[in-house]
């Protein structure tokens, strides 16, 4: 029997050949002839990268449109009728050119004068000004190219200066602190991601990100994953005429080199798109701990020991990102998108640790050394065809999407141990393959004035495969397999969702509601251990938004969602790590999911120097998954994730953008929450109950007209956790810009965690064991970088992306 996606594959093509055929041939009966002009402000000097739509004259649908270019001037085809013109760009009046007849030739307009508009010049400043966050019905918008802290960094890096949004120094995300967060790239998953693995967005240059957009509480739309909401992270693409893009080249320290380009050409049908990104990283990290454990054996021997732990360790090598595709419009309103990714990846990652051991009585008896070196080959590449439908009726479409991924990776290291008695060689070896099979098809139907209603159907195959094992050095010097280290661990998962959803303004109100299903066929095996674990269980899942528009400039915004978090793909794997056999990190194949009930509301005020978003929310959680330190017989710990009982988090966020001049802004963010956790494991009690806070304030400034200087100041409060606490950290990042060769290329200057101090700081306080532990992976960076623009002012390049990415159907309001 064929492949499930086989299937699928055949009847999106077949649909799409027959679609393009039917239309390629309808069109050619009927000739197309072009309307042109030129644009030409008040001192007769061009337009460029005006937007130019053309409308018909009877209903005022819109037929297509273009982009001026360098020169202003601008081509539209059009068959025969009566149509009319507008035409926007930033500082200037819209335009409206009435009765443009298309007959049977071609139509010039001459010269079209645009007059600059003071009111409108106003407004642009503003919302510059507070372009780095964006609000739509069910999601905040972030373009990171206004923030110069994020220039030449990598996705982890761009993500963890989000409001809201934290990496920790694994590469962890979490949103209003919960790690159950589902991450997006283009709206759909992604191995660039990181999908079975964290360390994928370190590995992703943000060179090629375009905005990340944040859904606290998504619609029936986006599938049901992700406890406290979804990250979506958008690439470039770009769809005006001609050649256009950018070339980037980057140098920093520590070691941190890399280019990258994006480019884009647009003729007449077809518009190709291409990128690509080389990065060289070594990055250092270090950190420190105290174990301490004690008890007595059976036979009522104490057994009291303790260690102190110095550890330093390496991250790097060499990574390749490459992205290319076509867009090829059939007519104005069908497209097909077809694109291909890959990624390669060639870690070098080493540490050292320093373990010195205490007896009963503090007296330092030994003192033990491990080294690691590890290589880390990954490839990833990434198949995707999408076909996208308008019909006449403005808003009404359907697209239909496909996507294809193949994941391998392999970490083979090398460990070497010296004790007082004797040295201990050992290696270990993890190999992870993932393939993931997606087809999306989704439809947008509008009704009545402001209305529309959306349908859709999605089914995800996954199937992940790990192997891991451990080996020690006999006194023959041939290897045997470390006890209880050799584990193959086989995960499929089949996702079949529908969802239906429907909204509609009412005056001032606005209304959206929907209803998700999803059947989820889960298995979990262990074919060392004849272990099968099955999960078979259908869901539904609601959601609803609620808006009221008090005025212009303050509304209102409520909503719910009902969501899951199953179990990620490292938290089932019984071990998938040798570094620190002191402390390992290990997983549980018998894990569950989670369920969450969100709820929020928030108060948009806006007012001519800024504005403030103010967000009241509450979610709560069965199931829930946390990491506990579990002391064998040795005195080790060993971190193992267990289904606790519940959880209640309350919270309040800010976020808050002011332009005190004309030349300095400010942006902040500030959430305050409360998190109850209760739950217990093996008769042991697992109760937190934390208030704690986390905020980040930007302040940017322009001087001499020419330079653009940021600072920023994140801070992230000390919390409970079940077993102890997490300590305060806290960071100061600059950035200084400026533009050169004419306004074509940027020079920045950047500097990420100036003071020394993003740090992990973690203490656990039990009956039988204490922890003082100290790490940082990203040290003070120090980077230069430069960015040159081809075709591509930086105003149009943010607001063409924006109007024309691919991540799926439209979102605005309604």
């Amino acid at each position: 029997m064929p492949h499930p996606a086989i299937k699928s594959l055949s009847i999106i093509v077949l649909l799409l050949i027959f679609s393009s055929t039917t239309l390629v041939s309808a069109q050619t009966n009927t000739t197309a002839f072009s309307i042109t002009g030129t644009l030409r402000d008040e001192q007769k000097a061009p337009v460029p990268f005006a937007n130019v739509v053309l409308f018909q004259q009877s209903d005022s649908v819109q037929v297509t449109g273009a982009v001026s270019d360098e020169a202003g001037k601008f081509s539209i085809k059009a068959k025969p009728g009566n149509y009319f013109i507008r035409v926007s760009v930033l500082s200037y009046a819209d335009k409206k050119i009435p009765r443009v007849v298309v007959a049977n030739q071609d139509v010039s307009l001459g010269t079209v004068s645009m007059k600059s508009s003071a009111e409108q010049l106003d407004e642009v400043v503003i919302k510059g000004q507070k372009s780095q966050m964006e609000m739509q019905l069910d999601k905040r918008v972030f373009n990171i190219a206004q923030d110069l802290s994020n220039i030449g960094g990598n996705a982890a890096e761009i993500l963890d200066n989000v409001p809201s949004v934290a990496v920790d120094v694994e590469g962890n995300v979490s949103l209003r602190g919960s790690q159950n967060v589902r991450i997006l790239i283009d709206g759909k998953p992604s191995g660039l991601a990181g999908i079975s693995s964290p360390d994928a967005l370190r590995q992703l240059q943000g060179n090629l990100i375009e905005r990340i957009e944040v859904i606290t509480n998504p619609s029936s739309r986006y599938e049901a994953e992700g406890e406290v909401g979804i990250i979506n992270i958008v690439l470039k693409k770009n769809v005006n005429q001609g050649v256009n893009g950018s070339f980037t080249l980057n140098a920093g320290h520590p070691a941190n080199y890399g280019g990258s380009f994006d480019l884009n050409y647009r003729k007449n049908k077809i518009n190709l798109f291409a990128g690509y990104a080389v990065n060289y990283r070594a990055t250092p990290g270090r950190g420190s701990s105290f174990q301490q454990f004690w008890g007595t054996t059976e036979l009522g021997l104490d057994t009291t020991f303790s260690y102190a732990e110095i550890n330093k360790r390496t991250r790097g090598g060499i990574s390749h990102n490459v992205r290319f595709g076509m867009d090829y419009y059939l007519n104005d309103l069908n497209i097909i998108t077809g694109s291909v990714l890959y990624r390669r990846s060639d870690g070098r990652n080493s540490g050292r640790y320093q373990f010195d051991d205490f007896d009963g009585n503090g007296n330092l008896f030994q003192t033990v050394l491990r080294r690691e070196e590890e290589r880390e080959p990954e490839n990833n590449i990434e198949l995707s065809l999408g076909y996208r439908k308008e019909f006449a009726q403005k808003g009404r479409s359907l697209t239909a999407d496909f996507k294809w991924i193949e994941t391998d990776e392999t970490e083979l290291a090398d460990y070497e141990e010296q004790r007082p008695e004797a040295l201990i060689i050992q290696r270990a070896s993890n190999t992870e393959d993932e393939r993931n099979v997606i087809f999306q098809l989704d439809y947008v139907h509008p009704f009545g004035a402001k209305g529309k209603w959306e349908a859709g159907l999605r089914s995800g195959n996954r199937r992940l495969q790990n192997d891991f094992l451990a080996e020690q050095q006999n006194e023959d010097g041939n290897f045997e397999v470390y006890s209880g280290l050799d584990n193959n661990l086989i995960y499929m998962e089949n996702i079949h969702a529908a969802y239906l959803m429907a909204g509609n303004k009412f005056g001032k109100f606005s209304l959206q509601a929907g209803l998700r299903g999803e059947l989820s066929d889960i298995t979990t095996q262990l074919p060392e251990e004849n272990i099968t674990n099955n999960r078979l269980y259908f869901n539904l899942f609601p959601s609803a938004h609620l808006s009221y528009e008090i005025n212009k400039n303050r509304s209102v915004q409520l909503s719910y969602s009902y969501r899951l978090s199953r179990p990620g793909f490292r938290d089932l794997l019984p071990f998938s790590g040798f570094g620190n056999t002191r402390s390992l990190m290990v997983g549980n194949p018998m894990l569950n999911p989670e369920y969450t009930h969100s709820m929020e509301g928030g108060y948009l005020l806006n007012w001519e120097n800024g504005s403030i978003l103010s967000s009241a929310y509450y979610r709560h959680r069965t199931g829930v998954i946390q990491r506990i330190s579990i002391v064998d017989s040795v005195g080790f710990r060993r971190m193992y994730p267990i289904n606790l009982s519940t959880q209640d988090a309350f919270g309040l966020e800010f976020n808050v953008s002011y332009t005190l001049q004309n030349w300095w802004r400010l942006n902040g963010n500030l959430n305050i929450f409360r998190s109850i956790t209760n739950g217990e494991y093996e008769g042991q009690s697992l109760y937190a109950d934390t208030y704690t806070w986390n905020s980040r304030v930007t302040s940017k400034m322009t001087f001499f007209k020419q330079y653009d200087f940021q600072a920023g100041i994140n801070y992230r409060a000390p919390r409970n956790i079940p077993q102890g606490r997490e300590l305060s950290t806290y960071s100061v990042d600059l950035g200084l810009t400026r533009d050169v060769l004419k306004g074509k290329g940027t020079l920045t200057l950047s500097v990420r965690d100036l003071l020394n101090t993003r740090k992990r700081r973690t203490i656990i306080d039990e009956p039988d064991q204490y922890s003082n532990s100290v790490f940082q992976w990203n040290a003070r960076q120090l980077l230069l970088t430069f960015n040159y623009r081809l075709n591509r002012n930086k105003e149009n390049k943010n607001r063409n992306n924006q109007e024309n990415s691919e991540n799926g159907p439209d979102d605005g309001d309604f």
